[in-house]
């Protein structure tokens, strides 16, 4: 969804180095506001196709292909793999427009579990070097033509290379109406992920996102990086990038030059351990499934250009 509000805000390429350095372990701050929402990934075309009419994955995940209208009519058609909390979104290239549907474009969405989280973290991103983040307000058309408010969400930036991430916090208003298809609140203020997604991966393998694996540009990753802080996230410096831990996920980037970016890798955690070791190619990707209760899906080499 960050093509949307890229889009919207007539973001460019470019993505400067930014203020922030990811240095040290831990977090500054005493709660994590912001948790792995999903993410997502431009691949080529073979792939792209392939994942589109597995039937495999429709069986392993609650697979969808859906077309989404969100703010100013912008629409966009993603295969979505969701979880419990936490979701896949995959792109073929040339699904989106421009810079967004080329070959090596990702990106990935934190969201808040509390309502009025996203202020807290709006307001330690200046802490962080970003004194002005950018605020958007992102609605959703089911197709009769009467949008509803879907999230409130930030930027660090409106410039990128390739990859680009925001924080998100679900509307009230959208869980208010029927359409959304969502659960009753578990708690006051829950705009959580569980109430957002439905019980739909209960019969299927996969249960949630454990893992992500990126390659983006060092402006990229820098723009990043005080969003993150800012969340709660532990981050850490290792040898070629950087690594994001927090709320059950943990997220990997390796810097690379734009013409290497892109979607690398997933682990998901499973609904129940399998016995046996399944190996699925699909176009230039291939699913693991098992043993035990987790599956990991590499995107080859191939992939990116």
């Amino acid at each position: 969804m960050f093509v949307v509000l890229a889009m919207a805000l007539a973001g460019g390429i470019g993505g400067g180095l930014g203020t922030a350095q990811a240095e040290g372990n831990g977090s500054s701050y005493d709660r994590q506001l912001l948790f792995y929402n999903h993410s997502y990934g431009v691949l080529d075309r073979e792939t792209a196709d392939a994942i589109e009419h597995s039937d495999y994955l429709r069986e392993f995940a609650d697979f969808q292909v859906r077309t989404t209208t969100g703010s100013g009519g912008q629409t966009w058609t993603g295969r979505y793999l969701m979880g419990r909390e936490t979701y896949l979104e995959l792109f073929g290239v040339g699904d989106l427009p421009g810079q967004d549907g080329t070959l090596g474009s990702a990106g990935l969405g934190l969201s808040t579990e509390r309502d009025g989280d996203l202020a807290t973290v709006t307001e330690r991103l200046k802490s962080e070097g970003v004194p002005e983040p950018v605020e958007f307000l992102q609605t959703r058309d089911f197709g009769d033509g009467v949008p509803v408010p879907w999230f409130d969400a930030i930027l660090t930036t409106t410039e990128y290379d390739a990859f680009g991430a925001w924080a998100m916090e679900y509307r009230p208003e959208y869980f208010a109406d029927p359409r959304g298809n969502t659960e009753p609140a578990s708690y006051p203020g829950d705009v959580g992920r569980e109430r957002y997604l439905s019980d739909g991966y209960r019969t299927h393998l996969m249960r949630d996102v454990t893992y992500v694996r990126l390659a983006v540009t060092e402006g990229d990753l820098a723009d990043t990086v005080p969003l993150l802080r800012a969340g709660g996230f532990s981050v850490r410096t290792v040898p070629g990038g950087v690594v994001a831990d927090g709320g059950g996920t943990e997220i990997r980037f390796d810097v690379v030059p734009r013409e290497q970016a892109g979607y690398q890798q997933v682990t998901m955690s499973l609904n129940r351990p399998v016995k046996d070791r399944h190996v699925e190619r699909i176009g230039n990707s291939t699913l693991t499934v098992g043993p035990g209760s987790r599956a990991v899906w590499t995107f080859d080499e191939s992939d990116t250009p």
